[in-house]
């Protein structure tokens, strides 16, 4: 695999000598820790039982809400007065806007911040706009923007569509068979590409009440631009067969007839409504759900038809309003920051814990999808439904690495008896392990809601320059969903587990590390492939845990902590790129190390040395940095709740393994 021959010349580094002096279990400051944290935890549930905390993306969110008000032509000056204060927070030392905190200039998140605040009404000649603007016209001017972008600006009439690469509607015709379907691309690609088409072959323009432009951000004050360029990503040879196409199709659309294009819109049409999923939104994404309400808005429905308005409450709902400032997030995270925080209680096993835990799991037991039939059974059409989704309602995307979390959760909560009285969740679980084993895919391993989503051509079309468009098998979802049938242990599975467990040992680096996929990155990847070995009964000596245990102690800080940057992403793998220590990935690195056995390593005591430090009076950890990811490269996430429960659980785990002299955690996380 290539994942193997990636970084082969990087030699694992030996481990670092710390100046700190390690925790321990006897040690006061630990329990004192584990009481705040655990308060703090139990403080933010929610009455009916759940967590929910802020989901923040970069700029671009936030402004291209600003921007679809504009388009529909209702600014709301005292909401975008908050915005504007928050993009202007957030702007980057080197005048544009990052992907993630500290991150470096990314000329498209810059473009459209740029765009927004002066849409809200922030002058060009402002320190901060002209420091921008700038910096924006020495890294090419906003026509070197990515698609996404491109496309934003032609809906706001400020480039012509000819630079957007084109995909037409009439895609909707193709059959299962052909090289393009929308059911050859991710559930994300899906849900943003059918109303994109509608837009595309309608081409509706912004009402711009303001009439703002933004000529100033292309070179020569002329906003001309060339049609997108090959992504890094992409191969030359497959880059240039689809930019052949896609000129074949620009020179030929105007000529398609009108008929098929009018059925071929109503499909697109049929394919949104029956997703459109009430106020939680098509796909519930901030971009599926804007490109829904351009939709209705370019086929004018009237502003009180009840699919407008489930359209635009559902993008409401995703303002986090403060203050001062306010955002617009991408999602919400409900179910994963509910399980996540029933974990770390189950893991600390106090009274209140345990009760405030099972009142979590009470609150995932009917939000197990059981009746609809999604987009996955496309390539699955015999398995039954039994996934989570990752949000409130989510009905037709359900998601493996939810799904396995929550059934181990629910096993380990209720089955093993740690939480004892009232549901046992029996049911839940045997479904939930049922439709995460039918979505196996065939190379053993798991995507995070398809199987076989692996036509790997596809991100070499233009309009894929964020490399982005599949939903393949990785190691992270893997490992969760191998860790789920490790831990409930049915005889049966073992063949689908030891194909997971190849399919890991397959993709491991060759520093040691595993690739993590949705979270920041290959300390995430590397804890996750961990627990699932751990699980699995793998030995703790075997070669790849030992290749593990031995990267993981050589990227650690010397304040006793991990961190991982975002350019870990990069194309050209050079090995762990270094950052400042975090809670978050301390704790998966610890959790990751003592999974393997090593919880009495000096590197693990020094990392819960680090937390305790960190902890402050309020019992959390404060942590401004980006630690997830969206799409690698392209769009990165701050879980505003990660810093609150997986420190926590690292620290109950340790404080567990050594009062009870076991060596490693019984369970699959």
């Amino acid at each position: 695999m290539a994942h193997v021959m990636h970084g082969a010349e990087s030699a694992v580094r030996q481990p670092v000598v710390l100046p700190v002096e390690p925790a321990s279990t006897g040690d006061s400051r630990l329990d004192a820790c584990l009481k705040r944290s655990t308060d703090a935890l139990l403080a933010a549930q929610r009455r009916d039982g759940h967590w929910v905390f802020e989901l923040e993306a970069d700029a671009t969110i936030p402004a291209e809400y600003v921007l679809l008000r504009h388009y529909l032509g209702e600014p709301e000056p005292a909401l975008e007065k908050k915005i504007a204060k928050y993009l202007r927070r957030i702007q980057g030392s080197h005048g544009g806007w990052p992907l993630f905190h500290d991150g470096p200039f990314n000329i498209s998140a810059s473009v459209k911040a740029y765009f927004a605040l002066k849409a809200i009404g922030d002058a060009p000649d402002a320190p901060h706009m002209r420091k921008a603007r700038e910096a924006i016209l020495a890294h090419g001017g906003a026509g070197a923007t990515n698609v996404f972008t491109r496309i934003l600006l032609a809906l706001h009439g400020v480039i012509p569509w000819q630079a957007v690469p084109t995909i037409p509607v009439e895609i909707m015709f193709l059959p299962r068979w052909f090289p393009f379907h929308l059911f050859r691309i991710s559930y994300w690609g899906r849900t943003v590409l059918a109303p994109l088409l509608v837009l595309q072959a309608l081409k509706p323009s912004s009402r711009n009440p303001r009439r703002v432009n933004i000529d100033e951000l292309f070179p020569g004050r002329s906003a001309r631009i060339r049609r997108a360029p090959r992504a890094l990503h992409q191969s030359r040879p497959w880059f240039a067969v689809f930019a052949l196409i896609d000129a074949l199709i620009r020179f030929t659309e105007p000529y398609f007839p009108a008929g098929p294009r009018k059925r071929a819109i109503a499909k697109s049409i049929a394919f949104v409504t029956e997703r459109l999923n009430a106020e939680d939104g098509l796909g519930a994404i901030f971009p599926a759900m804007a490109n829904t309400v351009m939709l209705f808005d370019a086929l004018g429905y009237p502003r009180d038809h009840p699919q407008v308005v489930a359209a635009r409450n559902a993008i409401e709902k995703l303002i986090v309003l403060k203050r001062d400032e306010a955002y617009c997030q991408p999602c919400v995270s409900p179910v994963w920051d509910t399980v996540l925080a029933c974990q770390a209680l189950i893991e600390v096993g106090s009274e209140p814990a345990l009760a405030s835990a099972r009142k979590g799991l009470v609150w995932l037991a009917p939000r197990q999808v059981l009746d609809t039939v999604g987009d996955w059974a496309d390539q699955r059409p015999r398995v039954r439904p039994g996934g989570w989704a990752f949000q409130y309602a989510n009905p037709h995307y359900p998601d493996l690495d939810d799904t396995a979390v929550v059934v181990m959760a629910m096993d380990r909560g209720a089955h093993r008896l740690v939480i004892s009285g009232g549901a046992d969740f029996s049911e839940a679980v045997t479904r939930g392990r049922e439709w995460v084993l039918g979505l196996q895919s065939r190379n053993g391993g798991w995507g995070a809601f398809d199987a076989d989503n692996t036509s790997e051509y596809l991100n070499h079309i233009p309009f894929a320059d964020h490399g982005a468009l599949l939903d393949p098998p990785t190691a992270d979802v893997t490992a969760r969903c191998a860790s789920m049938i490790a831990q409930l242990g049915h005889a049966a599975d073992r063949d689908a587990l030891d194909t997971a467990l190849d399919f890991l040992r397959r993709n491991q680096e060759a520093d040691g590390s595993w690739h993590g996929r949705w979270g920041m990155n290959y300390i995430y990847g590397t804890w996750s492939v961990l627990c699932a070995f751990n699980a699995a009964g793998v030995n703790p000596h075997a070669p790849e845990i030992r290749r593990a245990v031995d990267w993981l102690i050589s990227i650690i800080n010397a304040d006793g902590g991990w961190g991982e940057h975002g350019s870990s992403y990069d194309l050209d793998y050079r090995g762990h790129q270094p950052a400042p220590s975090t809670a978050s990935q301390t704790a998966w690195a610890l959790l990751g190390l003592m999974a393997a056995g090593e919880v009495n390593h000096p590197a693990v005591e020094r990392g819960i040395e680090y937390l305790i430090r960190g902890n402050n009076d309020a019992g959390v950890w404060p942590e401004s940095e980006f630690t997830a990811v969206g799409f690698p490269r392209v769009f990165f996430l701050r879980y505003h709740g990660y810093a609150k429960f997986f420190p926590l659980w690292a620290l109950a785990r340790f404080r567990n393994l050594n009062n009870s002299n076991e060596s490693s955690a019984r369970f699959g996380m």
